[in-house]
């Protein structure tokens, strides 16, 4: 099998006995070993609201990743588009492909990524009308109002500036099918997903029509990834997401746990059964072991790069597990 491209997504995780401004410096180690050991993307992702990832500002970081990278693709996976006003979308990134050509990418998201209260502060739409929002992004874009939309007068600065790669993400299929009717790029979020993302993937594929920025379909997988040297140490290494889990179940999130503290929380039969649950999901092991899962993977769905979220309480432990893995898918 011919391995894809890796990728980075990074939700600038939060650990305790760091502060949050440890944690927005830090991305920073992650941007120049992707750049350095030849990852092809970094993407952020919107949350809110949330103690355990600073990423609430993606735009921000992808500024200040690009920076101080010369090589890897820097982006948003994604915007949380109900959040914004796609105007503005539409501004922010033309004008970061503008200051970086050609490195930026923009991933759209249907949802708000935060609870309820948050979203409300943030005038946020709830995602009900999605359809109707990108459909005003692309046409500011690409010039799809009609004549008499009072719309079709409003000028977009910069100018003569393209907007970025756009790609859409998806965790149960549902924008599949837009992705690919609209001919852009689609991610599937397998990381916190447990729907197949094999029949997605085929959706896009069947719908899509080629664009002036995508000639041909490109279906990322994005995977949850602990590696370590040895299977023992990355299980070990994974307790943290157990315990993050949980906190975000009981709508009480908090920062990253140590995986000491997973072995001192007085488990109830239902918490574990939850987090086993979840642990599906996770790919966690030695280079050799996470590398022969992710193949797995790649056979059900034939994705066209596999993109790594990582999320331990050592940062230079999360470092290790994306260079282990890295030097061993080569």
């Amino acid at each position: 099998m011919t391995l894809p491209p890796l990728s980075i997504q990074d939700l600038a995780p939060i650990s305790q006995g760091y502060s949050t401004q440890d944690a927005l410096a830090r991305t920073l180690d992650l941007a120049r070993l992707g750049d350095e050991m030849g990852f092809s993307r970094l993407w952020y992702a919107e949350h809110h609201g949330m103690a355990s990832i600073a990423s609430s500002a993606p735009e921000i970081l992808i500024a200040n990743a690009a920076a101080n990278t010369s090589r890897i693709r820097v982006g948003a996976g994604g915007v949380m588009l109900p959040n914004h006003v796609p105007l503005r979308v539409v501004e922010t990134y033309r004008t970061l492909n503008g200051l970086f050509p050609d490195r930026i990418d923009l991933g759209i998201g249907r949802a708000g990524g935060s609870d309820g209260l948050t979203l409300r502060a943030l005038r946020s739409t709830g995602g009900e009308d999605f359809p109707h929002e990108f459909a005003e992004l692309l046409a500011f874009e690409r010039g799809g109002f009609p004549d008499d939309h009072p719309l079709s007068r409003v000028k977009v600065v910069p100018g003569e500036i393209d907007l970025a790669p756009i790609w859409l993400l998806g965790s149960s299929g549902a924008s599949a099918q837009m992705a690919g009717q609209y001919g852009i790029g689609y991610a599937f979020a397998s990381h916190f997903s447990p729907t197949p993302a094999g029949p997605a993937f085929e959706a896009y594929r069947s719908a899509f029509r080629p664009s002036d920025q995508f000639e041909k379909p490109h279906a990322i997988l994005c995977v949850a990834v602990i590696c370590a040297p040895t299977d023992e140490e990355a299980k070990h290494l994974s307790k943290s997401m157990e315990l993050t889990w949980l906190s975000l179940r009981s709508n009480n999130p908090q920062k990253i746990a140590p995986p000491e503290a997973a072995d001192a929380h007085p488990w109830t039969e239902a918490e574990r059964a939850f987090v086993e649950s979840q642990s599906n999901l996770w790919i966690v092991g030695s280079p050799e072991t996470v590398k022969a899962k992710i193949e797995e993977k790649l056979a059900e769905t034939a994705a066209d790069e596999v993109m790594i979220s990582t999320t331990i309480h050592d940062y230079d432990k999360r470092l290790e597990s994306y260079r282990l893995l890295k030097q061993v898918w080569g």
